[in-house]
């Protein structure tokens, strides 16, 4: 290949074209707006340096990874006596090299760092099975945190619309649209099934007194799966009965959290369990909010109101729910009875009475819901 002009003379356009030739023949697409792109380019460097010639052209006459290779030989072999030198790539230096240089250069760092992730994940781990009313103030920041990185799973009810499917019965007017489609000619039956659709999970918050503790963990539980699934509506349960849903579908958590501890007017009063359970199925529950969902009480059960009245609603909601979940925070210690009032009204009609006292326990939650 014949070589060409130096690259140190100062007009750059002198030998720009037989250099694209050359590439050209060495099977490189060089467009012509590439070329020209090049030559605008050249007049703002510095051609007497071999590496910034080397740079421009490469950014502007290769356009695929592929293509670096035989630019690079034509290259050398065009600007013979100014070769720049270049370091070689990345991926090419030897992976062990790089993990013993590393090793031997920073070892001491390298177990600091190791032993302060496991520390971490030891405290991670530690937190997860810890009750949430005996955490520090900055161990529930870290809960928090934890809480956000749930990914609940809603259980799932057939829909009435059907989908595509590989099995299940023959979907006759797609098969007769793709056999007109083709002509005439007989083609794979399509087939189709039914589609699902999330199941609707309703979350009653006890926001009295006794339940303060655990509030703000259950409240950041219930806007993660709020968030999760658009099927989900959030109450709150105390003297009176008010509805959280529209606060808690809010992105931001603080915000959403904020929101909703304004729009509850009891927070941290008393407990009336039937009265509210009595007002929510009024107001919603009858009129298909509770109908086929998962309903999940959390309340630690105490009532100042009657208790044959909370039973009653509460076999009024077993009667409408798909299914009814308690998540009692104290029923994680091991001598737990369930013998406060309000509690022993409602689990004859309960289908499952859970803890819920930890990160742990909020996530076999979840996987209770999902299986529902």
């Amino acid at each position: 290949m014949p070589a060409g002009p130096d690259i140190t003379t100062p007009d750059p356009l002198v030998g720009v074209a037989g250099f694209a030739r050359a590439l050209a023949a060495a099977g490189l697409p060089v467009a012509s707006d590439s070329v020209e792109t090049y030559t605008r380019a050249l007049r703002h460097t510095d051609v007497a340096d071999p590496l910034a010639v080397y740079w421009t052209g490469r950014a502007t006459l290769c356009r695929d990874p592929a293509d670096i290779p035989r630019y690079d030989l034509v290259f050398e072999n065009w600007f013979s006596r100014t070769v720049p030198r270049r370091a070689p790539h990345r991926a090419a230096q030897p992976r062990r090299a790089r993990i013993a240089a590393l090793q031997t250069a920073g070892a001491a760092d390298a177990g600091a760092d190791a032993q302060h992730l496991r520390v971490a994940a030891d405290d991670t781990e530690i937190l997860r099975h810890r009750d949430i009313a005996e955490l520090t103030v900055a161990e529930r920041a870290h809960l928090a945190e934890l809480i956000t990185e749930l990914r609940p799973h809603p259980a799932t009810r057939p829909a009435v619309r059907l989908r595509p499917s590989r099995r299940g019965r023959v979907d006759a007017r797609r098969t007769v649209r793709h056999m007109l489609a083709a002509g005439g000619e007989p083609v794979r039956p399509r087939r189709h099934r039914k589609a699902t659709r999330p199941r609707r999970t309703v979350l009653l918050l006890d926001v009295s007194g006794s339940m303060s503790p655990y509030a703000d963990a259950l409240l950041r539980f219930a806007h993660v799966v709020a968030r999760a699934n658009p099927a989900t509506e959030v109450f709150s349960l105390g003297t009176r009965m008010t509805r959280l849903t529209r606060a808690l579908r809010i992105r931001d958590p603080e915000l959403a959290l904020a929101t909703a501890g304004r729009t509850v007017p009891d927070w941290a009063g008393g407990t009336r369990l039937g009265e509210t359970m009595r007002a929510f199925l009024d107001r919603w529950g009858r009129r298909g909010t509770a109908r086929g969902a998962v309903v999940v009480v959390f309340s630690d059960g105490w009532e100042r109101g009657d208790p044959t009245l909370l039973a009653e609603q509460m076999a009024a909601l077993a009667r409408l729910a798909r299914a009814v979940l308690w998540v009692n925070p104290h029923a994680g210690a091991a001598d737990y009875r369930p013998v406060q009032s309000g509690i022993a009204a409602a689990l004859p009609y309960v289908d499952r009475l859970l803890a819920g006292h930890s990160l742990g326990t909020l996530q076999q939650l979840l996987d209770e819901i999902r299986n529902a």
